[in-house]
């Protein structure tokens, strides 16, 4: 499913954000990208997503060489991942169904398909009640599992989220992290990049670690590989 071979990323003004990367993460796997802040790790998920891209090396993704796939065709490219910022980047002015609607509504799905999938990502994450809210009479929490919503609603292959329970309370970031082994149960590739070290061990699946763009770990420190 992901792919890395001898991944260098350099940003503009010289700045080496990941070094050498070797990675390989099966299909149908779940797993954790650790290191502290500055390490790369939300470097290498949007090298995944394609919102950057790579300065030397290949990355392939579903058997995709990511080299390969030119600008205009970016979009189709992501409709089989999920994406999960750790500031939700929900719309203020459109209501949660709305929000979670619009990855369908840009790939021109049809109202009647938006709707049953929108309800049926909402009811997943327990949110179903809300939809005709505006995000911010939201708790947090709740934001976070629109973002979850937003993320899932088009059934992607593979779903990544950086940083999902960096603004949450212990016991939210628990349910969080439960949430994402639900989608990961039914067939969904997770990769997560999170700095809670303590939160992702006790999830016992494989945790990558980076330490100013190196990659540490490649090995299933904990279970699953």
């Amino acid at each position: 499913m992901i792919r890395f071979t001898n991944v260098h990323m350099t940003y503009a003004g010289g700045n080496e954000a990941l070094k050498n990367i070797n990675l390989h993460i099966a299909q149908g796997a779940m797993a954790f990208v650790s290191g502290r802040s500055g390490a790369g790790k939300s470097t290498l998920l949007r090298l995944i997503a394609l919102i950057d891209r790579h300065t030397r090396g290949q990355i392939i993704i579903n058997g995709q060489n990511l080299e390969r796939v030119r600008d205009q065709r970016i979009p189709l490219f992501r409709r089989n991942i999920g994406f999960m910022f750790q500031d939700h980047r929900l719309l203020v002015d459109r209501t949660v169904f709305d929000n979670v609607a619009l990855p369908l509504v840009i790939a021109g799905y049809r109202y009647q398909d938006v709707r049953k999938r929108v309800q049926a990502a909402l009811d997943k994450v327990g949110l179903l009640h809300k939809a005709n809210s505006n995000p911010v009479a939201l708790s947090g929490g709740e934001q976070q599992r629109v973002g979850v919503a937003r993320a899932v609603v088009h059934r992607p292959a593979l779903l990544l989220a950086d940083e999902p329970t960096g603004n949450l309370d212990p016991a939210l970031s628990w349910d969080t992290m439960k949430l994402f082994e639900q989608f990961n149960q039914v067939g969904v590739t997770v990769l997560i990049a999170s700095h809670d070290l303590d939160l992702i061990k006790r999830m016992h699946k494989r945790i990558i670690t980076l330490r100013q763009g190196r990659l540490l770990t490649n090995a299933a420190d904990i279970g699953q590989s």
